[in-house]
């Protein structure tokens, strides 16, 4: 799908994007994308975004992937994690806000520190009815607030990342409760390098499903 160069406001910064929106007969769901840390070189050109938004896109789903504060051309510096939760929701509000695009029902995303991200704001969102945490970092919150927001939770991680343990993402979804599912994708590390397609494969499942 072709993607549109947008600038996204933020409070006093603008924040770069790429938008993709196919035009059809009904409004299409949206989709918002967080990266990974952008003090380690995360930014929306990451391989685990780009299988993310592949997935969507064989969904039929609109698109927002985007830098954080302070990566690329997006505008201040980075905020230590609740500065990005409130791009992830300026993000989900532009995407919203766009012509062919449903106001509801929608999904954000999140690989890494981005997972971490979208938990929180996803979580605040009543736009959002599915939050998806891909190699989601277990040290950077309990996320509870995820887990008694009413929304669908997707975890899902590589069985090989040590990042992101199998026997704590198994955990978190337990303490989660109904509304959390989890997958794990065999020989998988924290990168994902050569595990794209599976990936892919496994998102478009996964969100599917509902």
């Amino acid at each position: 799908m072709k993607e549109e160069s947008v600038r996204i406001p933020c409070g006093e910064l603008q924040l770069e994007g790429l938008i993709a929106v196919a035009v059809g007969a009904t409004p299409a769901r949206g989709a918002v994308i967080c990266h990974p840390h952008p003090q380690y070189g995360g930014s929306m050109y990451n391989n685990v975004v780009e299988a993310a938004l592949e997935a969507m896109w064989q969904l039929g789903m609109a698109t927002l992937r985007f830098n954080f504060r302070g990566v690329g051309a997006s505008g201040g510096e980075y905020g230590g994690g609740a500065g990005e939760v409130e791009d992830a929701k300026a993000a989900m509000r532009f995407l919203l806000a766009r012509e062919g695009v449903a106001g509801q029902g929608a999904a954000m995303l999140g690989y890494s520190f981005g997972a971490a991200v979208a938990m929180r704001a996803g979580a605040e969102l009543a736009e959002v009815d599915t939050i998806v945490a891909i190699a989601l970092p277990i040290v950077m919150g309990d996320f509870s607030a995820a887990g008694q927001s009413g929304k669908r939770i997707v975890l899902i991680a590589g069985d090989r990342d040590d990042y992101c343990p199998a026997h704590a993402l198994e955990a978190l979804a337990r303490r989660l409760g109904s509304a959390a599912i989890l997958k794990l994708i065999p020989g998988a590390d924290h990168f994902f390098g050569g595990f794209e397609n599976r990936l892919c494969g496994a998102l478009r499942e996964l969100i599917a499903t509902r």
